[in-house]
């Protein structure tokens, strides 16, 4: 999986791309290797807003683009609640993927006619 890192008012530092490999570690198992991952990580200066740290995580699969966005007051939290996030999705996405092939396996099954 091909994981690439983005800062607004934030700088990408290999503390944070360490974290993210580790937590992605387990959907980039559950996923080809040709995915592409984009993680936008930001800070917002507004000081009325307690949870100012923010981290998006878009996931493009074939035919699938999966995102998941995240508040928090720590950036290694919100990636953390991103990565809960987009692991239920990738489940859920496969999942379906699953009942399709079986559905498309059972018809198929069903429709063959036996010899004369």
């Amino acid at each position: 999986m091909q994981i690439e890192l983005k800062g607004r008012n934030v700088p990408v530092t290999d503390d944070l791309r360490e974290h993210v490999e580790k937590r992605f570690r387990k959907i980039s198992n559950q996923v080809p290797e040709v995915v592409r991952m984009e993680v936008e990580f930001a800070h917002e200066n507004n000081p009325s807003i307690a949870e100012r740290e923010c981290a998006e995580v878009t996931l493009y699969l074939k035919g699938k683009t999966l995102r998941a966005h995240d508040h928090a007051r720590d950036l290694h939290h919100a990636i953390n609640l991103c990565e809960e996030e987009l692991c239920r999705q990738v489940k859920q996405y496969r999942e379906k993927r699953r009942h399709r092939r079986e559905a498309r396996i059972s018809a198929a099954a069903g429709r063959v006619r036996p010899a004369l």
